[in-house]
């Protein structure tokens, strides 16, 4: 479950961040639309004329009158929003207030991290990160009924953890032993279950999120405090590893970021699509059903960007 990026999801809690918390969050609007048509005009009935009578005896048939022309057949479109936002209007607040945060501090912050940081250094904290989610993805693995994959979550942990140095690197990806990372939290298995996600909600440092991730994210931040203690209930460690996956998730995903929020669709909804359909495939994903989540239109280039000096 979820640590956006910072304008999608930032968490501010000793749990590190997972890739699915690029909240921000993944795109154009999901609209249902029913046709609704005015019924058919019927058509006038022609007039028969009178049948006129000569001396020879000959009928003549009038010509009928001209039909009237159908009326004119409207067709309406009906839109459903589909997703269960009852507090847009503070939630689009607050994604300005997000939004203007982003802009002024939290995103150059996050590119001067990227660019002053080597590459090997990022991925190394990452890693780190990664790993330390890696107890929490196996119990919701468990609590799933997922075995499989439950031990194949204990692996990466205890390979990452010992030949990995810590978890700074990822040696259980590698050949042989090519286990991949799963990303997966108490939400997910609440979504599992078939918890709906409830209204949707864009929080102040979290981002967009819903009710039911809010309670699995909640969940899953006690688990390593409360499970193992120290050092993961003392703010001397949980708030520089905040610190560092707020802003590694925001330098990595500034492409994304910046196509959610610069694009042609309005950036709220499209940060509100993009998350609810990216975690219903990820709810899909546990029952065998994969499907891909359109990625968000790029934003429209300048004028003169593709002009030649």
């Amino acid at each position: 479950m979820s640590i956006p990026i910072w304008v999608t999801a930032m968490l501010a809690t000793s749990t590190p961040v997972d890739d699915r918390d690029l909240q921000v969050t993944q795109p154009e609007q999901v609209v249902a639309a029913s046709m609704l048509a005015s019924p058919t005009v019927p058509l006038a009935d022609p007039q028969t004329a009178s049948l006129v009578a000569t001396d020879e005896a000959a009928v003549v048939s009038a010509a009928p009158p001209p039909m009237e022309e159908p009326q004119d057949i409207v067709v309406t479109a009906r839109s459903r929003n589909t997703a269960n936002d009852p507090i847009a209007a503070i939630n689009t607040e607050s994604f300005k207030a997000t939004q203007e945060v982003d802009r002024a501090f939290v995103g150059p912050l996050a590119l001067a991290y990227k660019h002053s940081v080597p590459v090997p250094v990022r991925s190394g904290i990452r890693n780190f990160l990664y790993n330390l989610r890696e107890p929490i993805v196996f119990v919701n693995f468990l609590l799933q009924h997922k075995a499989g994959k439950a031990a194949e979550t204990l692996g990466r942990f205890v390979v990452n953890s010992t030949v990995g140095v810590g978890g700074l690197f990822d040696m259980a990806k590698r050949r042989p032993i090519h286990l991949p990372r799963r990303p997966n939290g108490f939400a997910d298995t609440l979504g599992f279950y078939g918890v709906k996600p409830g209204p949707f909600l864009f929080l102040p440092l979290i981002g967009p999120t819903t009710l039911r991730d809010l309670v699995g994210d909640a969940v899953d931040r006690l688990v390593l405090p409360l499970g193992v203690g120290k050092p993961f209930n003392r703010a001397a460690f949980t708030l520089p590893v905040s610190v560092l996956g707020v802003l590694d998730r925001r330098a990595e995903n500034d492409e994304l970021f910046h196509q959610l929020h610069n694009g042609p669709t309005d950036p709220y909804v499209a940060t509100r699509t993009f998350y609810l359909q990216r975690r219903q495939a990820e709810i899909d994903a546990l029952h065998g059903k994969y499907h891909v989540v359109p990625l968000p239109p790029p934003p429209p280039l300048a004028a003169g960007a593709n002009a030649k000096p």
